[in-house]
């Protein structure tokens, strides 16, 4: 059997500059793809192209700066990438714009800042989608990974968060309970256009947060008592991408070391 093999796919990251991101443009340019990142931060994505072309000898990874909340820049992003590749295999929606006043308690989140925040996250993940999604239908050919989450499909779990200043901001479990929903309408709609729409939902990953939200939430984690590390979802982002994943669409793929158990 094959590797998940992605040579010479022409795959766009949004978000690319991120934490997860950066993991799948590394993941993606070890295998072989040519990789767009699209992302709001140029000075990381620069630094990014730089690191990951010494890192892996690939000299096919590009940074265009792209809002997915503006139809100019989205149309912008496809145009180069079609002028130098002719073709747009793989989106990734990884993106997460938020304003400035997310992650708030229930308490304390305002109508104006969860209405603003569920509409330039799914907005911008639907715009982006959209166009995209008309270049493949030309193609007759294309493929969607949507970034979802455990929250998306479980309620949280707040005794995890307890001693510490974070939170699940409501607006989150809601966005990406909704990315699950959209992914499969989305498969169901483009499928005859042999276009594949599946999600990748990752349980908690580590970013340095407090120890005690760590120990606790790790807890709950039947393989190895951890969060999850940003490897541990590239694995399952490469066979998506690959073609051995051909018959695969409409899925929500859970990874969260059997945390949801």
């Amino acid at each position: 059997m094959k590797d998940h093999n992605l040579n010479d796919k022409v795959i766009v990251i949004t978000g690319g500059a991120g934490l997860i991101g950066r993991a799948f443009v590394q993941g993606c340019a070890e295998k072989g793809a040519r990789v767009i990142i699209a992302d709001v931060d140029e000075k990381e994505g620069q630094r990014l192209v730089k690191d990951v072309k010494g890192k892996t000898g690939n000299n096919e990874i590009i940074f265009i700066r792209c809002d997915i909340n503006n139809k100019d820049n989205i149309d912008g992003l496809i145009k180069a990438v079609i002028m130098k590749y002719g073709v747009i295999d793989a989106l990734v929606n990884n993106a997460y714009p938020r304003n400035r006043n997310y992650g708030k308690r229930f308490e304390d989140v305002r109508y104006e800042d969860f209405c603003e925040n569920i509409n330039i996250n799914l907005g911008g993940l639907f715009l982006v989608t959209k166009e995209i999604a008309d270049v493949m239908k030309k193609q007759k050919k294309g493929n969607i990974i949507n970034i979802a989450s455990i929250y998306g499909v479980f309620a949280p779990d707040f005794e995890v968060y307890k001693g510490t200043k974070m939170t699940m901001p409501i607006e989150y479990s809601a966005i990406k309970g909704a990315v699950v929903n959209m992914t499969r309408y989305l498969a169901s709609y483009l499928g005859k256009y042999n276009i594949r729409v599946n999600a990748i939902s990752p349980g908690g990953v580590f970013n340095n947060q407090p120890p005690g939200f760590v120990k606790r939430y790790s807890k709950k984690v039947v393989l190895g008592n951890r969060m999850a590390g940003t490897d541990d979802i590239c694995g399952v982002l490469a066979f998506l991408l690959s073609d051995q994943a051909g018959y695969i669409t409409g899925q929500n793929i859970i990874v969260d070391g059997g945390w949801s158990l």
